[in-house]
């Protein structure tokens, strides 16, 4: 903190920023050709097999100039309400335009139904869980209720829905927000598991807040990629009244992180208070960014696109969790979502066994990984004197697979030189 300007608060580096700042020190830096960045927090965005043409030009109308409705337009809510619809509700009641806001990225949307809990709220959240909670749950330690659930190692880093239910009833929770599937665990609560946290929220009148930015990447035990995404949206029963609202957008599954688009579907009150959160929070999204959405969720296209992902992930997910193991760096369980695994370095020989030595030296090897600490979600700013994910690594396979595999290699060699 520089006594400078005590007039502003300290704001940590999330786990990715940190990394990458680290690495720009060694001469790293954004499509550096030499370097293998299996930190980053985004897929490849590149042309992959099976996939349709990438959008690259958009057409504008002379409106798109001016400022745009807080939520997101007409069209681009309704194309969001179609592909919600024909992909977790055929057959059961459909989700409108006034159950849709569009904003302006996935950090955006979540900042906005932050910004709408009430004082007094009792707010859970989930440990190990995404980096950027830290810093939403901080501003609201003073006027909200922090209560933290953790994720064991003994359940592979998920919450089972007897825990979840268990904590939610006993700790009279007004909120609970976390991504499913878990950046940066990869796990997963899916079927009737899910089923339970929403019937748990609906009994308990608990707001549930779903991060679902991954749910395209899902895969089945043997490795193979699913046949569909997993949504909360499935299980919701009143449209109106079950307190869920779920965030998605183009950033993972579409693989468009730099259009900046993401969207919350919920009941019309909760986005109604969204979007004036809006007036205040960003002023509303980029039109040219909702014309390019609208294009990315046609029908037919939206659907070629993630099946094409979700095979092309499943293939890397294969090679670096085949390739890690054989180095001893291993999940407690291979997680069946995202493009990340949530591995454990503690066998490795001498230093490498703490996560952040690991983590520097693989930038010696131009490899780039994100340190387990940073996922542990602590609003409080209070660190333990003992980190309890002191031994974990979030490695991502969201590059192609020739990064994949030089990185790789450059780990074998680094922990081949540490055992002799």
């Amino acid at each position: 903190m520089d006594s400078r300007f005590s007039m502003v608060r300290p704001v940590p580096y999330m786990g990715v920023i940190w990394a990458t700042n680290e690495a720009s020190k060694l001469g790293y830096y954004n499509g550096h050709p030499d370097w293998c960045n299996l930190g980053q927090g985004q897929p490849e965005v590149g042309v992959i097999p099976g996939a349709p043409p990438r959008i690259s030009d958009i057409a504008l109308t002379p409106q798109d100039h001016a400022y745009g409705p807080l939520g997101g337009t007409i069209e681009v809510r309704q194309a969001i309400c179609d592909f919600i619809n024909r992909s977790y509700r055929q057959g059961k009641s459909q989700y409108t335009i006034d159950n849709i806001s569009f904003a302006s990225g996935g950090r955006l949307t979540l900042t906005r139904l932050f910004s709408i809990l009430a004082d007094g709220d009792r707010v859970g959240y989930k440990n190990p869980d995404y980096t950027a909670y830290e810093d939403y749950l901080n501003t609201l330690r003073q006027r909200c209720v922090l209560m933290e659930i953790r994720a064991s190692e003994e359940d592979a880093f998920s919450v089972p829905p007897e825990k979840f239910m268990d904590f939610i009833h006993q700790e009279r929770l007004d909120a609970f927000v976390f991504s499913n599937p878990c950046n940066p665990t990869g796990e997963v609560i899916k079927g009737e598991d899910l089923k339970k946290y929403v019937e748990v929220a609906r009994k308990e009148n608990c707001l549930l807040g779903v991060d679902e930015f991954y749910s395209t990447y899902i895969y089945n035990e043997d490795g193979s990629p699913a046949d569909a995404p997993v949504s909360v949206l499935s299980y919701v029963e009143d449209i109106e009244n079950d307190p869920v609202v779920a965030f998605d957008g183009l950033t993972k599954g579409f693989r468009y992180p730099g259009w900046r688009c993401g969207w919350a579907v919920g009941p019309k009150y909760i986005i109604e208070m969204i979007n004036r959160a809006a007036s205040a929070v960003d002023g509303g999204p980029s039109t040219p960014a909702e014309r390019a959405a609208i294009e990315a969720l046609k029908p037919g296209a939206a659907e070629q696109e993630l099946t094409a992902t979700r095979k092309e992930f499943a293939a890397k997910r294969k090679m670096l969790l085949e390739g890690l193991e054989k180095l001893g760096i291993k999940p407690v369980r291979a997680p069946l979502g995202t493009f990340y695994l949530w591995c454990s370095v503690k066998d490795l020989p001498g230093s490498l066994s703490d996560a952040d030595e690991f983590f520097f030296a693989c930038l010696k090897e131009k490899v780039m990984t994100v340190p387990g600490h940073f996922f542990d979600v602590r609003p409080f700013r209070t660190r333990p004197a003992e980190e309890p994910l002191k031994h974990w690594v979030r490695f991502s396979y969201g590059p192609d697979r020739a990064t994949i595999e030089k990185a790789l290699a450059r780990i074998e060699k680094l922990v081949k030189e540490a055992r002799g």
